[in-house]
């Protein structure tokens, strides 16, 4: 049984014809959204190249819980550093690893990591030569584009829970865990410690969001995977950049890796809501515009391959 077939979940049988078989697809359209996400799912997660991109995520939590570890072995405390507030509190309680790792991650890795899953959602299919083929189960080039999408966001969160969770077995085992003190110098128990744990880490995943929805239209410029992922890494460090140049301040707002540090005000309190808000929403509008942009190349592209 073919791919497109088995996303399809309705296999054509031997002599239907294509209105049959149209009709037995729209008939069992919910059973078949289900099966070609699955697919999706599946697929995706499946590819050396995923795992490996997890991998990386997770030893990034490793690398950092022994480098703390290293430099606090004399039993000095870590001094201020690659985290927002939150390094120096390590060696006291491991849960602020968790925070240190999404910091560390947030900037450069995780969406490059969802950068190159998106860039090849829809070129790696035509470059492989398998989009015509899902596009005749018939999958219909709209449910197909938000089932790619959906997948990316999907992808983020998974990522994401990758470095929290890593990040959380190594503070365990290197450093004690207890009551946290948020910044503002409150003292929170340790399950109100790993709610907001949580709740970073879905904001943190959310914020990916618009870079998704931005290697999901580059994807369907072109179709070589390689050049797509490569493209949309490109564009996500020429923001980064941007990002830093005083002069160009004005800009900085519209930038949707600006506040993509704003999560540590889950941290605080009171918690403080304004840039949290701002983080969302301006993700919000990236994945609107980019996933329209998208949207209407895809419906519209000659597809051969």
């Amino acid at each position: 049984m073919s791919r497109a077939e088995t996303a399809a979940g309705v296999p054509a049988e031997a002599g239907a014809t294509e209105t049959e078989t149209e009709t037995a697809v729209r008939a069992a359209r919910p059973l078949w959204t289900l099966g070609l996400f699955r697919d999706e799912l599946r697929t995706t997660f499946r590819r050396w190249r995923t795992l490996a991109l997890l991998g990386v995520l997770a030893a990034v939590p490793v690398l950092v819980g022994i480098a703390v570890r290293i430099e606090t072995g004399d039993g000095s405390s870590s001094g201020g550093g690659g985290g927002p507030a939150f390094v120096s509190q390590i060696t006291n309680n491991g849960l602020f690893l968790v925070f240190t790792a999404l910091a560390a991650t947030l900037p450069f890795f995780l969406p490059m990591a969802v950068g190159v899953i998106a860039g090849d959602a829809v070129a790696g299919e035509a470059g492989a030569g398998t989009l015509r083929y899902l596009l005749v189960a018939p999958a219909g080039r709209t449910r197909l584009l938000l089932t790619k999408y959906a997948t990316v966001m999907v992808f983020c969160l998974a990522a994401t829970l990758v470095v929290a969770v890593s990040a959380l077995a190594v503070g365990a085992l290197l450093f004690p865990l207890g009551d946290p003190t948020t910044i503002s110098g409150t003292r929170i128990t340790f399950g109100e410690g790993l709610l907001r744990a949580l709740l970073i880490a879905l904001v943190v995943a959310a914020s990916l969001l618009g870079v998704a929805a931005l290697g999901l239209f580059v994807s369907t410029l072109t179709n070589s995977g390689i050049a797509a992922m490569a493209t949309t890494v490109g564009l996500l460090i020429t923001v980064q950049i941007l990002d830093q140049i005083p002069q160009l301040h004005a800009l900085h707002p519209y930038l949707f890796s600006h506040y993509w540090l704003s999560f540590a005000d889950l941290m605080r309190e009171p918690v403080y809501w304004d840039d949290l808000t701002k983080n969302l929403g301006l993700q919000a509008l990236y994945a609107a515009v980019f996933g329209s942009a998208a949207w209407a190349r895809f419906t519209t592209k000659d597809v051969t391959a």
